[in-house]
């Protein structure tokens, strides 16, 4: 009887730069604290309007709110222009010390967790700022090394309809990469990462500086560019909408792919190579 062959050695790659590593976990950081201290400060008027003016006897295109029903009881809910939805303990009505109350968003998602308008800004102003320069750190030497280039630029093959709609059925399907494929991204993982960094990120940071007054006197333009002070508040909500959705599926395929070998990557910068399946 022949004696059982060694396995052979995974191959291990260095897939991501100090530079990296350390920028993302300061976005992790940051974009955490701004999540629950925004939405302290949306807690204080949850209604989101377009155009330069909002208040509660404006209509609002989105709003969070509570009414109580025919036996007394509070109902939170959620409209987006026409349409509503009832979202009862968590959006427009949660409970608070085991009381239901009438909450934007509930205590548990807000930095603080009780009303504190003017603590949430300081929280939300000081991590904005550190987010911005970490930001611009990491497009430097993202520019500096290729990364952008090299790791992230889709090529013309890989945005045509056929190869776009095969990744799609790849994502559809979990589909988790292994050998050479797992030492690269795939086409909408880039699209999905050119967008963030260039678009949704931007968008955000540009809109959360158009609701400064500071701001607006400096760079009026913005004011022009997003119609207004209250459309820029409700882009800014959407924009963090997005970004919420992308870390959601960002933790997702984390977890598909391997949460062990893809955090310690984040944190060492070596990744372990899956082998391909045998037929």
């Amino acid at each position: 009887m022949n004696a059982q062959e060694p396995a052979a050695p995974r191959e291990r790659i260095y897939r991501h730069t100090l530079a990296t590593r350390i920028t993302h976990w300061i976005n992790v950081l940051c974009f955490s604290v701004l999540l629950l201290s925004g939405l302290q400060i949306l807690n204080a008027h949850p209604r989101l309007y377009w155009g330069e003016a909002g208040a509660n006897t404006d209509p609002a295109f989105i709003s969070f709110y509570a009414v109580e029903d025919e036996s007394g009881a509070l109902r939170g809910f959620t409209k987006i222009g026409a349409l509503r939805f009832e979202t009862t303990g968590f959006l427009g009505a949660s409970r608070v010390d085991g009381e239901m109350t009438a909450r934007g968003a509930p205590s548990w998602l807000t930095l603080p967790t009780y009303r504190d308008l003017a603590a949430g800004r300081r929280w939300h102003f000081f991590f904005a700022w550190l987010f911005v320069i970490n930001g611009l750190v990491y497009l430097g030497f993202g520019v500096a090394n290729g990364h952008f280039r090299r790791d992230l630029k889709p090529s013309k093959d890989e945005l045509r309809p056929r190869n776009l709609w095969a990744d799609i059925k790849k994502h559809a399907r979990l589909h988790v990469p292994r050998g050479q494929e797992s030492k690269r991204y795939n086409t909408l993982q880039k699209l999905a990462y050119l967008a963030t960094i260039f678009i949704a990120l931007p968008v955000m940071v540009l809109t959360g500086l158009t609701m400064s007054p500071g701001m607006n006197a400096a760079l009026p333009f913005l004011l022009d560019i997003f119609g207004g002070r209250q459309s820029a508040r409700t882009l800014h909500f959407l924009s963090a909408g997005a970004l919420m959705l992308f870390v959601f599926v960002h933790v997702f395929e984390v977890f598909l792919a391997g949460a062990w070998n893809e955090i310690r990557s984040m944190i060492t910068g070596w990744y372990e190579v899956k082998p391909e399946k045998k037929s």
